[in-house]
């Protein structure tokens, strides 16, 4: 047998499992490589911009596509809404003006803050109420329009508030008031009122011996019906209309000044029995028709941008687990949110307003809804939305990123400044309302003050608001010098100039990226293919090294301004 060492029999298992191990980690190796690549290809393919996919794969940008048609429909039926929308409210603006003048005795066209018109005596507010009393009776004689009674409620509603008793003698400073406030009403038909009840005879009625130091408000409400048939020149169905009509005669203040209001709630109906010769159903069920194809080419398009979130996801997490997996570390919250597109939420959201505007808009156009705020607040939203998603297609051209790069990159400084700005906006907008509220009308109520201050920030009727002031105090007269300089010079020379500065920074920032390149992130590094910087911090990053597994990219976080997207 010759001479053999014992202990050499024993070696050569031990060989032969190492080169298993090595067989089987060689295997592991190029397994994981393939995977790689694979990765590599689906990220690259991923980010993207549609022409590079048609020229890669030939496949066909059906979201460009679908969001260029879907620009064209959307724009085309917001302004053939916008068209039809402006018909109503200048029937229902119309008509308001109509009705001031036919009820309100006096009245010059001209309104008085937010009130019709002021009187001041005993006799000019009889006067007033009997002239609304007279009209009304003689609505069908006196109006221009296609205005008459509702059918079944005719009668005219008149209602006083008072308090329930008291007594007031300003002469030897006394006066007693129980608070309880009463209400009384009274209904007249107009046939009553123009036969059976003579003006003498409402003059002498109880209910209109109005003790005016109890007197709160005098409340006159009626109904009118009308048809807009305007409508028929653009080949659309005419509405009908009831007018909910309320004059208010206001003495809560009990100053000698009552304040006339009136109020008109319009609200659409469906016309019960209406005939028209001409084609002018043909064009409602070709407008029903394209708002169908509006309705079909949004769901195309959200679910065509959900499918590319739900991929996104998948593989964001697949990524995730594959650097978990070959270089034992965590892809960190800005590499995870390169994967979530931005535009695809805003455009789903966009899709989901004009679907339900759209069917809202149907519903109206057959009559059966109208409620023309919510669908022109949802259209309107939507079509800004898609206009506003174009930009992602224009990012893609470099020279006209740059709007888009720097909106994100000065955004959270931008936003942290203004919240610091805030507070002393707000303290500016408290102190004026409570201490310049009783001199000066733009001050009266806190949503005046904060438009007013708003206003001298964009340098608007600065003279008008220091001339307004009056001068009955001399010491609030020049606290509202102080006031009003610090607040301009605060805001316009430094806090102004300090918001332009930080976007004029990240301005300058993003074209240094452009010229001498972008931070990179662990996503770009492995779309580059450098794997050989990911081998080197493996072993710093292995937990055997103790090292913190709060390291995730390569990037320096020293610069605020470091954009993730190329």
């Amino acid at each position: 047998m010759g001479d053999f060492p014992i202990t050499d029999l024993f070696s050569l298992p031990d060989l032969e499992d190492e080169e298993l191990i090595d067989l089987g980690t060689s295997m592991d190796q190029s397994e994981m490589e393939r995977e790689a690549i694979k990765l590599q290809e689906d990220l690259k393919f991923y980010f993207m911009n549609p022409c590079e996919k048609y020229r890669a794969r030939r496949q066909i940008p059906w979201k460009l596509v679908i969001q260029v048609l879907k620009i064209v429909m959307v724009t085309t039926q917001l302004i053939l809404f916008g068209l039809s929308n402006q018909l109503v409210v200048s029937f229902k603006e119309e008509n308001t003006m109509a009705f001031k003048h036919l009820f309100i005795k006096g009245y010059t066209g001209v309104d008085e803050d937010d009130y019709c018109r002021t009187v001041y005596t005993q006799e000019d507010l009889y006067q007033s109420i009997f002239y609304v009393i007279d009209r009304y009776r003689q609505i069908g004689n006196l109006s221009l329009g296609t205005i008459s009674y509702k059918e079944k409620k005719k009668s005219l509603k008149i209602c006083k508030q008072q308090y329930h008793r008291g007594s007031i003698h300003p002469s030897n400073d006394t006066f007693h008031i129980d608070p309880t406030v009463d209400t009384e009403c009274l209904h007249l038909e107009p046939e009553l009122s123009a036969n059976s009840l003579p003006r003498d005879s409402l003059i002498n009625n109880s209910f209109f011996n109005l003790e005016f130091y109890r007197l709160i408000k005098v409340e006159i409400s009626f109904r009118l019906k009308g048809i807009d048939l305007q409508t028929i020149r653009v080949r659309e169905l005419p509405d009908c209309y009831t007018f909910h009509n309320k004059i208010i005669f206001n003495n809560e203040a009990h100053s000698g000044k009552m304040k006339i209001f009136f109020d008109s709630d319009a609200t659409i109906q469906d016309c019960k029995d209406w005939h028209i010769v001409g084609s002018i159903q043909k064009t409602t069920r070709y407008t029903l028709v394209f708002d169908g194809f509006v309705i079909l080419t949004c769901l195309v398009s959200l679910i065509l941008c959900t499918r590319s979130i739900v991929l996104a996801i998948k593989l964001q997490r697949r990524f995730a687990q594959f650097f978990l997996k070959r270089y034992n570390r965590r892809v960190c919250s800005a590499d995870r949110l390169e994967f979530i597109n931005g535009w695809y939420i805003i455009i789903i959201i966009s899709d989901l307003m004009t679907i339900i505007g759209s069917v809202m808009k149907m519903e109206i156009k057959a009559k059966n809804l109208t409620s023309y705020d919510v669908c022109s607040l949802l259209l309107g939203t939507s079509t800004l939305l898609v206009w506003v998603g174009v930009i992602r297609y224009l990012g893609y051209f470099q020279k006209y990123n740059v709007l888009i790069l720097t909106m994100q990159a000065s955004f959270p400084k931008v936003l942290r400044f203004c919240c610091c700005a805030g507070m002393i906006y707000l303290g500016y907008t408290f102190c004026g309302w409570i201490v310049l509220g009783p001199y000066h009308e733009k001050f009266e109520d806190l949503n005046t003050v904060a438009e007013c201050l708003f206003s001298l920030v964009n340098g608007d009727d600065m003279f008008a608001t220091f001339a307004q002031i009056k001068r009955k105090s001399t010491l609030v007269w020049l606290f509202s010098r102080l006031y009003l300089y610090s607040f301009m010079s605060l805001f316009i020379y430094m806090i102004l100039s300090l918001f332009i500065a930080l976007i004029t920074d990240s301005y300058e920032t993003i074209k240094n990226y452009q010229e001498n390149g972008f931070p990179k992130t662990d996503l770009h590094e492995f779309l580059q293919g450098n794997n050989i910087l990911f081998e080197m911090h493996n072993y710093a990053n292995s937990p055997a090294h103790g090292a913190p597994a709060i390291f995730c990219c390569l990037r320096s976080r020293s610069n605020e301004d470091s954009i993730l997207i190329d």
